[in-house]
């Protein structure tokens, strides 16, 4: 795994002892499974009591380090073994280490489906679907007669296996411009394959 020096830094600076005590780091350590694995958290977690005594952008920048390196580790799937080898490489002590290979392993199943949803292709377009519009007065009761298209992409993502679908409206002008600029990577597309 590869860190920016910016996380080795925030993370050796939760390493210490003197920047965090047991209780803060165990605190700080779940606000960061927290802040991953749960859409509704906010920054809420990292006002806890037990964290007030911490200056405020260095709570942000371990959090941030820790969160980074949470989702590198669920990314390459790592043991515990090779967790504690690199948590001992950054200077965490033995208990600081047990804590957290136990809060790893605890959510470890949740933190790698995570990632496995969010995905690694582009949605395939696999149909479109218009209809005309004609737009004849605004809620304020305007006249507007105009005409307006409604467009809606049936795309395809590989990974989930779902099938959503994109809808948009849209002007003649706009449009056309669309369907210009499709056809413009058609013929790129094809004039790539041909070399």
């Amino acid at each position: 795994m590869e860190l920016s020096e910016y996380v080795q830094r925030g993370f050796q600076t939760l390493a210490d002892p003197g920047s965090f005590d047991s209780n803060a780091f165990a605190l700080l350590l779940r606000a960061a499974f927290q802040s991953l694995l749960d859409a509704r958290a906010d920054e809420a977690a990292l006002d806890h009591p037990g964290l007030k005594h911490i200056d405020p952008v260095v709570l942000k920048h371990c959090h941030a380090a820790a969160a980074t390196y949470l989702l590198e580790a669920g990314k390459h799937r790592v043991d515990k073994s090779t967790l504690s080898t690199y948590l001992e490489d950054c200077k965490f002590d033995q208990d600081r280490i047990e804590i957290f290979c136990t809060e790893y392993q605890n959510n470890k199943n949740s933190l790698e489906t995570l990632l496995g949803s969010i995905g690694r292709a582009l949605p395939h377009v696999t149909d479109v679907s218009w209809r005309l519009e004609y737009q004849i007065k605004t809620n304020q009761l305007h006249k507007m007669y105009r005409p307006g298209y409604l467009v809606t992409l049936n795309v395809e993502n590989s990974d989930s296996q779902s099938h959503p679908e994109i809808s948009f409206s849209c002007s003649m002008e706009e449009l056309q411009d669309l369907v210009g600029k499709l056809k413009d990577a058609s013929k790129s597309l094809e004039r790539a394959t041909q070399l």
